[in-house]
C-alpha cells in the first residue's frame, strides 16, 4: 500500500498562466498595481506565500484583512481565467493516473500542492482530474509547504480507516520544493522536468527518481516499484 501525492502546476497541468494572471488582475483591481507578480517566481510556493511576497514587493502591509480579501477575489478571477486556450494536461498524466487507479489497490492517490484547496479544484476541473484525488494537502492548510505531508496522511487515514507511514509516501512534482517537502519525513520524490527546472537541477536537489515527463507510463510504474525494492 503506497500513497502517491501529486503536485498540480507544472506536474499535472499547465493552466496557461491562469494563476499568475488572476493574481495580477486582483492586485490591479485592489491596489491599482499593474503586473504586480511579474518578477516573482511562484514555482513550488504556497498561494499564501506568493500573496505575501507580492504585498512585500510593493511595500504593502501583510494585513490579514488584505490577504483574506485577495484570496476571495483570486478564486473568483481564477474561475474565469482557467477557461483559456493554452491550458493543457502535462504529457502522460491521464495514462499514469489511469494505470495507478487500476493497479489492484496497490496505490492510493492524493494531492500535495501549494494551491489553496478551492483553487486546486478549480485548476483541475476543466480537465476532469478531480475524480482521481478524493483528498490532499493544500496551501490553505499551512503556508509552509514542508509541513503539508502530515495533513495528507491524516486525511488518508480518516477516509480509508488505514494508517500509512511517511516512508510509504511518494510525492510527484516538478520543483526542488516538492523534493524538500518529502525529505524531512523519509518520503520519496519522483521529479518531472515539465516545469521550470531541468532534470540535472532536480537530480542535484535530491530527487529519488527524475523523469523528463510521465509519457512513459510503464517506466513510471517501474520507477515507483523500484523505490521499495
Amino acid at each position: 500500500m503506497k500513497l502517491i501525492l501529486f503536485d498540480i502546476d507544472g506536474t499535472l497541468v499547465d493552466t496557461g498562466g491562469a494563476g499568475s494572471r488572476a493574481l495580477d488582475i486582483v492586485f490591479m483591481e485592489y491596489f491599482s498595481i499593474k503586473n504586480a507578480f511579474r518578477d516573482i517566481n511562484m514555482s513550488g510556493k504556497t498561494d499564501t506565500q506568493i500573496i505575501k511576497e507580492g504585498l512585500t514587493a510593493h511595500n504593502l502591509p501583510l494585513d490579514n484583512r488584505y490577504i483574506a480579501d485577495i484570496v476571495v477575489l483570486y478564486l473568483k478571477t481564477l474561475s474565469r481565467e482557467i477557461n483559456n486556450d493554452r491550458k493543457r494536461t502535462m504529457p502522460g498524466v491521464r495514462e499514469a493516473l489511469s494505470a495507478l487507479t487500476n493497479d489492484n489497490g496497490s496505490y492510493y492517490l492524493g494531492l500535495l500542492t501549494g494551491n489553496i484547496e478551492q483553487g486546486a479544484r478549480i485548476k483541475l476541473s476543466p480537465f476532469d482530474l478531480n475524480k482521481y484525488f478524493p483528498f490532499g494537502a493544500f496551501g490553505s492548510d499551512d503556508e509552509d509547504r514542508n509541513k503539508l505531508l502530515p495533513y495528507a496522511t491524516k486525511r488518508f487515514s480518516l477516509i480509508y480507516n488505514k494508517e500509512i507511514d511517511f516512508t510509504n509516501c511518494i510525492i510527484v512534482g516538478d520543483t526542488p520544493r516538492d523534493i524538500d517537502c518529502a525529505k524531512p519525513y523519509g518520503a520519496y520524490c519522483i521529479a518531472v522536468a515539465t516545469g521550470y527546472y531541468s532534470t540535472s537541477r532536480l537530480r542535484d536537489a535530491g530527487a529519488d527518481v527524475v523523469m523528463e515527463d510521465l509519457s512513459d507510463t510503464e517506466e513510471f510504474i517501474k520507477s515507483l516499484k523500484r523505490l521499495f525494492e
